[in-house]
């Protein structure tokens, strides 16, 4: 079949990278697309977010199967555009990726289906979240309560800092703080079905050691050796599946990718956040280990079929992911920088390891910088100790100026 991704960062490279290997795609397409995706998909502009020019796109194509990637536009309802126009496409309605959207509504989804996660307030007045704040006490956890990239988040010990972050968002969610490690899995789902995927663990603070302000992402490694061997069985039983039978349930089915963040508490499991699409770069190490070819489980997922698919089939290997970000990332980061080295990598470590891009694009010959984090480099190996060996091998030969990344990603979980 023809598949055409919506989306064009670290994310869609993977997504795009495995399809690409999928014998049975006859032809991908990306749109937008980034330098590193042009390698293994034949990019098309687009406007993400425009759900009728997609669908104009896909059906010029004679795409077979369309996946959007990130969360903008699936909250805009670009799924909702693709399906009307009579194309499969993998990913939720825009009412149903509220639940990414909206972390109110998110909430109110939890409450509903018996889902465990952190006591909350939804907060609106300067005098509601004073109350909140005081109520839960420190550290404070503030969300903004809509989509914010990855960086609407804040937890702090500073009552001000938590303060300030809730008045700049209008509407926050206010909640109590998990303790614990986190963790990040995935479910593919057609609505009734639920396909859990393996676990990984990803890095959300800038700096080594979890400090520094929160970013996107840093880096996350998978399988976790740390972790209940029965951990995915009872978030599938606790979590995810209610959750889908829940919003069924309201008349929003969800199909496509919903992502359950986790916390590993002293309580149980609770549920930090719910994602309605594929996390990056968690996204990376998982396809990494998936060796059951990924375009038809995304196609039975789109088509309602996936309790007619034989079980996954996973690699024994770990993988790890490193992210290099740009100088001055979360903040203001610079843009415009040429990236070398990208050939070495492929020369030397492939195909153990290799570079995915997020946010790059081509002029002329030379590979730049086009965001703040610019590329995830991926490795496998038999073991973590392996794979991040070969991930920070491979990520010192590539050389952008000002560059960052941290250095301990998947560190503790190698020794354990």
């Amino acid at each position: 079949m023809k598949v055409l991704v919506i989306g064009g960062g670290a994310r869609e490279h993977a997504l795009c990278r495995s399809l690409s290997l999928d014998p049975d795609v006859t032809a991908l397409y990306c749109a937008p697309g980034n330098a590193g995706i042009a390698e293994v998909a034949e990019l098309r502009p687009v406007d993400a977010l425009d759900g009728d020019a997609v669908a104009r796109l896909a059906t010029e194509l004679g795409a077979g199967l369309v996946v959007v990637g990130p969360e903008a536009p699936l909250v805009a309802g670009v799924a909702d555009a693709v399906r009307a126009a009579g194309i499969p496409c993998f990913g939720p309605s825009g009412e149903a990726a509220r639940l990414e959207g909206s972390k109110a509504f998110a909430k109110d989804v939890m409450a509903g289906a018996g889902v465990p996660t952190a006591r909350s307030y939804v907060c609106t007045t300067p005098a509601e979240i004073d109350e909140a704040l005081d109520a839960f006490g420190a550290p404070y956890v503030v969300k903004d309560d809509g989509l914010a990239a990855g960086k609407g988040v804040v937890v702090t010990e500073d009552v001000d800092v938590a303060r300030a972050h809730a008045l700049s968002c209008g509407r926050v969610v206010i909640e109590e703080f998990l303790d614990g490690p986190e963790v990040s899995l995935f479910a593919i789902t057609d609505g009734t079905t639920v396909l859990p995927l393996q676990p990984a663990q990803d890095f959300k603070r800038a700096l080594d050691g979890d400090a520094g302000p929160n970013t996107g992402g840093m880096g996350a490694y998978s399988p976790l050796p740390w972790a209940d061997p029965k951990l995915v069985d009872e978030v599938l039983e606790t979590v995810l599946q209610p959750t889908v039978d829940e919003l069924r349930r309201r008349g929003t089915p969800f199909s496509g990718l919903l992502y359950a963040g986790l916390a590993i508490t002293s309580r149980g499991v609770r549920v930090i956040e719910f994602n309605a699409r594929f996390g990056d770069p968690e996204t990376q190490v998982v396809l990494a280990r998936l060796k059951t070819p990924l375009a038809g489980v995304l196609l039975a997922s789109a088509n309602g079929t996936l309790d007619t698919l034989p079980p996954l089939n996973w690699r024994d290997d770990a993988a790890v992911t490193v992210v290099i970000a740009s100088h001055n990332y979360p903040d203001t980061p610079r843009t415009g920088d040429p990236i070398d080295g990208l050939a070495d990598v492929a020369a030397q470590d492939g195909p153990d390891a290799y570079v995915l891009h997020a946010g790059t694009r081509a002029e002329g010959d030379t590979v730049v910088s086009a965001g703040g984090r610019v590329l995830s480099v991926t490795a496998t190996g038999k073991d973590l100790t392996a794979a991040r060996e070969r991930a920070y091998t491979a990520l010192g030969r590539i050389r952008l100026d000002g560059s960052q990344h941290r250095t301990d990603i998947a560190l503790e979980a190698a020794r354990s």
